[in-house]
């Protein structure tokens, strides 16, 4: 009788935890308490692996600034299939790339818009280990270039050396795909181009001594919006309201990061644990005053600018057409 009734006790205990868990279940609840079902799924895509570009993203999720605009935003990695090509095809909401591309994309019809500029100025440029002394677009002749066969990189090149009376048929340019920078000027090149605010960070963090050049010390035509929020023509169109409550959210992340450098830095750590923490930090403090930079306000684009770079492309045959800089971003939906 006595193991009768424990036996009774026992089912009734796992009966009721699965009642409590079907219930939880079905009324769901994010980490601001608010029910997951009153909200509007979205999807995010990156660019590419987790990094401080999408620190702003994870800000806005943990610190439920989605949840108060009544978003649930799922953020995923592209996969084979690149950012650009899974917004415009409505495989997913929304997406961060970069200007040029869009550019490029735009060109080929695919109805993508920049919605909000993540950082105000390219941060690129060509780095080289200080031992295969390049200081100048002239120090390029004889040296190799690791490029990923991207015409685009070839038109950038001619541009920068032409302005040093320098020949760019001296320079050996080698595809290296998308092989790591350390790698590649160790094994195969002389030279490559890097985004400052990671690579040479983690070169800092690593102890190696580089040479740095940015593209826009050399160029108005190169100074890329890169990277920008992005989203498609169908969605602006059919839900502008949940549009502007994305770029709303998005941009209370990025001014939150530009504002707490280091608790941002603590979110993307904790979100994405391999990344590598010191790397995360000393690239989240450079980046902070980089973000807004000289705007008026984080996120904002302006005509002039993607007009001059759409004529860039177009003069050096990157795109086949002239594209309406207009239509190629907006900032109607920022704050």
């Amino acid at each position: 009788m006595r193991k009768f009734v424990i036996s009774i006790i026992f089912i009734s205990l796992i009966f009721t935890t699965a009642c409590g868990q079907n219930d939880a279940s079905e009324n769901s609840e994010d980490a601001s308490g608010e029910s997951t079902d009153d909200l509007k799924k979205v999807t995010f895509v990156l660019d590419w692996t987790p990094n401080t570009n999408h620190t702003g993203i994870y800000v806005a999720q943990e610190q439920g600034f989605f949840e108060e605009h009544g978003l649930d935003v799922e953020i995923i990695l592209p996969g084979e299939v690149e950012s650009n090509q899974l917004v415009a095809t409505e495989k997913a909401d929304f997406g961060i790339n970069y200007q040029e591309r869009i550019t490029m994309a735009r060109a080929e019809d695919l109805p993508l818009v920049s919605i909000a500029a993540v950082i105000q100025h390219n941060t690129a440029g060509y780095a080289s280990p200080t031992d295969r002394n390049i200081s100048r677009p002239k120090d390029f002749e004889g040296k190799s270039f690791g490029g990923i066969g991207a015409p685009i990189q070839e038109a950038m090149m001619q541009m920068i050396m032409e302005a040093d009376d320098a020949d760019m048929s001296e320079v050996d340019i080698v595809n290296i795909g998308q092989s790591d920078w350390f790698t590649a000027v160790e094994r195969d090149v002389d030279f490559s181009t890097i985004y400052y605010g990671w690579t040479g960070i983690e070169a800092e963090v690593r102890g190696v001594d580089i040479d740095m050049m940015y593209y826009i010390d050399f160029a108005e035509e190169l100074d890329f919006y890169t990277p920008v929020l992005i989203t498609s023509e169908a969605m602006i169109d059919e839900d502008p309201e949940t549009v502007e409550a994305f770029v709303h959210a998005a941009t209370k992340g990025y001014e939150f990061t530009i504002d707490n450098p280091e608790e941002a830095a603590d979110i993307l750590i904790e979100r994405e644990p391999d990344l590598d923490p010191e790397l995360v930090k000393r690239s989240q403090e450079w980046l902070a005053d980089k973000y807004q930079d000289d705007a008026d306000q984080w996120g904002l684009q302006e005509l002039e600018r993607w007009e001059v770079v759409i004529d860039f492309l177009y003069e050096n045959d990157i795109i086949a057409k002239q594209i309406d800089a207009a239509d190629s971003f907006t900032t109607d939906f920022l704050p």
